[in-house]
């Protein structure tokens, strides 16, 4: 994208009145921001859903000022602009209608042919929340997904520094603009979390972390990953909205479930109970229900066949089954070996690790 159709870009997004649904209308309509600005006001004013009192201040000189600044910033620090129709922008968030049109990015992001996965919960991270972060993402790892989250205190910085510990790619979604840090006290990961993946913010410089841009960053969040994770809520929180967010989004959510007397467990246990996520308690239902396979191509993490493994108890008893009886659906193999669909999902993961059996596509699984 050109200096002069960026600077038209953030002159668009700067404008009251001009949210990102509206911006994206009369792009469509134009072809192009610059063009919209070069356009006449009464053409405008044919768009549908488009009034006077929209664009009242569309031609107002001032909001092209801020705009040059704001360039003059991103250019100096560094900063990529991502315009919603460019290759570098998230794929996913390109088909949500309020989707930012333009996101800012600092570090080395690459989401080119990447499996996302949002992390959200509470600020007041439970042992019990910190440790499936830890455990989730031990077992997803091998799928090297890039595992999105807000880098706010709790169950954000648990997944990202979890995420970060196994060399995966993590990226925060920032409230505010990249002239700053919050909390402060992540600071300290800023380099870190440069290194293994970025920031991601449609805020400009000028914006500070009020309450509102937070909830306005949830959807970002929620719209450019394939699915959402709760891992701990209370009854009400911004873990609740961003999964609402991506249910509205039409993609999966997930809440790991927690004692009904556990205060940070009450948002997750809602959400299973009314419907609105599935209940996660390994990273193998997440990979079972969204559909996705190991990839033994995979280079980062290659997973290479064993020649003599041993299996537990519950192992044998699938692999038996499985030499018995040839490809079968996942249901039939935990009924027939009298386990729980969620366990033998998990135990069925770790044998493909493990080079036991060979993953098929969806709900299908073979023995060797």
């Amino acid at each position: 994208m050109t200096e002069p159709e960026i600077i038209a870009a953030l002159r668009l997004q700067s404008i009251p009145n001009i949210g990102d649904i509206t911006a994206k209308k009369l792009i469509a309509h134009c072809g192009s921001p610059k063009a919209v600005f070069e356009d006449k006001l009464h053409h405008l004013l044919k768009i549908d859903g488009i009034g006077r009192q929209t664009l009242k201040d569309l031609f107002e000189p001032g909001y092209l000022d801020e705009a040059e600044r704001e360039h003059q910033f991103l250019s100096k620090e560094g900063i990529t602009p991502l315009y919603f129709m460019d290759e570098g922008y998230p794929n996913q968030l390109k088909h949500c209608v309020d989707g930012p049109i333009l996101l800012f990015q600092r570090g080395n992001i690459d989401l080119k042919h990447r499996k996302i996965i949002s992390v959200v919960g509470t600020r007041n991270v439970t042992n019990y929340g910190t440790s499936f972060c830890e455990t989730f993402i031990e077992e997803i790892a091998p799928l090297n997904p890039v595992i999105v989250s807000g880098l706010a205190y709790g169950v954000d910085m648990a997944i990202q520094k979890a995420a970060m510990d196994k060399g995966l790619q993590t990226i925060a979604c920032l409230a505010h603009g990249l002239n700053q840090i919050y909390p402060k006290a992540h600071k300290k990961y800023k380099q870190s979390i440069e290194e293994h993946g970025g920031f991601l913010t449609e805020f400009w410089s000028t914006s500070q972390p009020d309450r509102e841009n937070f909830l306005k960053r949830n959807r970002i969040i929620a719209g450019m990953s394939e699915a959402t994770i709760v891992v701990e809520s209370a009854e009400k929180g911004g873990s609740l909205v961003t999964a609402d967010l991506a249910n509205g989004y039409n993609r999966e959510v997930f809440a790991v479930p927690g004692r009904v007397s556990d205060k940070w467990s009450k948002g997750c246990n809602d959400l299973i109970k009314q419907q609105k996520a599935h209940m996660l308690t390994s990273a193998a239902e997440l990979i079972y229900l969204l559909g996705w396979d190991l990839d033994p191509k995979n280079e980062k993490n290659p997973v290479q066949k064993q020649l003599f493994v041993e299996l537990d108890p519950t192992e044998q008893s699938i692999y038996s089954y499985l030499q018995l009886n040839g490809k079968q659906l996942l249901d039939t193999v935990a009924l027939e070996c009298q386990l729980p669909i969620f366990k033998t999902s998990s135990t069925l993961l770790n044998m493909e690790m493990k080079g036991v059996i060979r993953p098929l596509p969806g709900k299908l699984f073979e023995a060797i």
